[in-house]
């Protein structure tokens, strides 16, 4: 018997499922208080964004900490209004007194503390005067600006407008400008699990239970992330994909302990206890599950990436409150159902149809394992060959839609300044013994060295921070997202002034060491998260060989998921059918997080199916027939919960974020292929293989000591 059934667990639960179905009113009730408090604060306080990475212990984060020392303002938000002139000049006399009054416009605006014109003096007017920038500090941190702070510029904007000169958020005001309420990914990924419940339940009421049970906890999951955002930077990645994990396994628990549920009713149970049997057997089941997801999540930390972190918490929090809605808030909504549960019906199940079908597929691969293992890996293999040219690189606001401000005012600075000017670097030089003033040699000496770098477009003159530190801004001749411009952060860190090597930060420089770091600290990841699954497998069925094989298999669709990023974002191949204009780099940490979510969300799957298959073989110690029995059992339920995953996570491709189009290429089709050639012929065909060895288990041996 596994660990999951009929232990301490499985009766705490029960007893669980018994209090909500016995009073299921208190519960509904207390779980529409709590989702309705926590939307009221969210609404009174705001759900705050803030894209900064920092990256503690990098070359980068010593320059950003040498900067903030010797001037503590430099964290203000300072944003940009781009502007543009299709014919003449920005400093015309006439323009620039409509740009002066504009300036101070602007900065009678709330939390606005200084507004610059655009200057030729402080590089912020191009050559031919027609590109320019007002730049705008604020006494707020970045994560505070919101959509009406940017509207509030853009009309104080408009007699720019009025003289023929194009207005264009940017920086931080144009990721205010871009944060919309648009929903359409989570709609169409909704509109698809609804088609798939339907299939698999028969009826309109139970097919709605997964979605309203999802969407509750989800809203509860969300506004406890939004209000966390006013107490730590939570960038905006983060409840996006927050919402794509929560609905899948929202929906998913839901299903498992729907369809338990469902033939508890069809055996003549009675329904208070249909529910604790459900929420005890299912319920461990979904529990375990979740708990696995968590910790593959927690095995982020060994990255030392605070970005990771983040998402690995804010994630774990959906997956927290999807688990305590499938054994809380969905028994307390079938105990007010009871037999309700199956009205409004609108197709007939064909429960027969699905279990035999599965059972034939794993009879025939268990005739053939070796035929069916060595065709089912090559067939891998091909899917992850791509991989092996998988590098890491980073996203810059050219690959954004083409309507979107952020991507307006790139293109706008990039043809008037030169495409380096969207990704600034800042060389920072402490000085030992401080200087004493601006003719310290030590300023020139860094001026000229880091001209002399190729790759520097324009740079300093250096200027004095505090007396201690000289910094020099550079602009590159690339992009941010080129990888010469990485490969520039370099080379200014090799520059000598008197024997002290420059530090060089910036937000380019920042992610560039964050690649670096991911690159390093990959396999410790892969490690600690290969290590925690299987002992929580092993836990759970006390089958090393199980354990292992589980977490091999998991490996091997996560391989298919980087060859799909590679072969579609970094060759190119159907990039524009996902809404981008060409090939794209694959943004440094979304290999390392994918890792962690599909080795987890995997391994439901895994716990789900191999539940079933250890039931029967601890009956009949047949493992031919336990495999083709357990993959029968789950087979219906286990492919509808697949299907869910997948439709939800590909609607989010059509997500304008190219980052958030890559979590949900790199899920669904990981996904999909363990739901079916992993788990339908690999999985069978290798326990047919190992035969009664996937079930050993080590003893200990006994020593019996007689008396004399």
């Amino acid at each position: 018997m596994t660990a999951i059934e009929h232990g301490v667990l499985y009766r705490l639960l029960g007893r669980l499922g018994r209090a909500c179905a016995t009073r299921p009113r208190s519960v509904l009730a207390a779980w529409l208080v709590l989702i309705a408090g926590l939307a009221a604060a969210v609404a009174l306080n705001g759900r705050p964004t803030d894209n900064d990475v920092t990256l503690p212990g990098s070359d980068a984060q010593v320059a950003r900490d040498l900067l903030e020392r010797a001037d503590p303002g430099t964290r203000d938000a300072n944003a940009q209004l781009v502007l543009h002139a299709g014919s003449g000049r920005l400093d015309d006399p006439a323009r620039a007194d409509v740009l002066a009054g504009v300036a101070a416009r602007i900065g009678g605006i709330a939390h606005v503390v200084q507004v610059l014109p655009p200057s030729a003096e402080r590089g912020s007017l191009s050559a031919d005067g027609r590109t320019g920038y007002l730049t705008l500090t604020f006494d707020v941190p970045p994560r505070s600006l919101d959509r009406p702070v940017a509207d509030a510029v853009l009309a104080a904007a408009a007699p720019a407008r009025d003289a023929g000169i194009d207005t264009v958020p940017g920086g931080a005001l144009a990721a205010a400008a871009d944060r919309t309420g648009s929903r359409t990914s989570e709609l169409l990924g909704l509109a698809a699990a609804v088609i798939v419940l339907l299939f698999a339940f028969g009826g309109l009421v139970a097919a709605a239970l997964p979605i309203v049970t999802a969407l509750l906890t989800l809203a509860g999951a969300l506004s406890v992330i939004g209000l966390a955002g006013h107490l730590t930077g939570i960038p905006a990645v983060a409840a996006t994909l927050a919402t794509m994990v929560g609905l899948g396994v929202g929906i998913d628990y839901a299903l498992f302990l729907i369809t338990r549920h469902r033939q508890q009713l069809a055996d003549g149970v009675p329904v208070a206890d249909a529910v604790a049997h459900s929420v005890a057997s299912s319920g461990s089941a979904v529990l375990f599950a979740g708990g696995t997801v968590v910790i593959a999540l927690g095995g982020l930390a060994v990255a030392e990436v605070p970005l990771l972190a983040t998402l690995a918490w804010t994630t774990g929090i959906a997956v927290g409150f999807a688990v305590a809605g499938a054994v809380t808030l969905l028994p307390a909504m079938l105990a007010v159902l009871g037999g309700r549960i199956d009205a409004l019906r609108v197709a007939r199940r064909r429960g027969g149809a699905g279990r035999s079908g599965w059972g034939r597929l794993a009879g025939a691969v268990s005739r053939r394992p070796w035929r069916c293992a060595l065709l089912t890996t090559a067939l891998l293999g091909a899917l992850a060959y791509p991989a092996l040219d998988l590098s890491l690189g980073q996203i810059d606001a050219g690959s954004n839609p083409p309507g979107s401000a952020a991507r307006q005012s790139f293109d706008l600075l990039a043809g008037g300044f030169g495409p380096g000017v969207n990704g600034p670097l800042t060389v920072v030089l402490p000085l030992d013994p401080p200087a004493t003033g601006a003719a310290d040699p030590r300023l020139a000496a860094l001026t000229d060295a880091v001209r002399a770098v190729p790759g520097v477009a324009a740079a300093g003159p250096a200027a004095l921070s505090g007396g201690a530190t000289a910094t020099v801004r550079v602009t590159p001749r690339t992009a941010p997202g080129d990888p010469r411009t990485a490969q520039l952060v370099t080379a200014l860190r090799a520059v000598r002034v008197d024997g002290t090597a420059p530090h060089v930060g910036g937000a380019t420089a920042t992610r560039a060491d964050l690649a670096d770091r991911l690159s390093a600290r990959m396999p410790a990841v892969i490690a600690v998260v290969v290590a925690l699954s299987a002992l929580l497998l092993l836990l759970a069925f006390r089958a090393p060989v199980v354990a292992l094989k589980a977490a091999v298999m998991n490996l091997v669709s996560i391989g298919a998921a980087y060859g799909a990023l590679t072969a579609v974002f970094s060759w190119g191949w159907g990039v524009t059918l996902l809404g981008l204009d060409g090939p794209v780099p694959v943004e440094s940490y979304v290999p390392t997080m994918l890792f962690a979510l599909l080795f987890g969300l995997s391994m439901d799957y895994e716990v789900f199916l191999l539940t079933a298959v250890q039931e029967v073989w601890q009956r009949t110690t047949d493992n031919t027939a336990s495999v083709r029995e357990g993959l029968a059992a789950t087979g219906r339920v286990i492919t509808s919960a697949a299907c869910i995953m997948v439709v939800v996570f590909a609607s989010f491709t059509l997500h304008t974020d190219p980052v958030i189009k890559m979590f949900g290429l790199g899920m669904a089709v990981a996904i999909t292929v363990d739901a079916t050639v992993v788990r339908g012929l690999l999985v069978p065909a290798t326990m047919a293989l190992l035969g009664p060895a996937n079930w050993w288990r080590p003893t200990r041996r006994r020593t019996v000591v007689t008396g004399s």
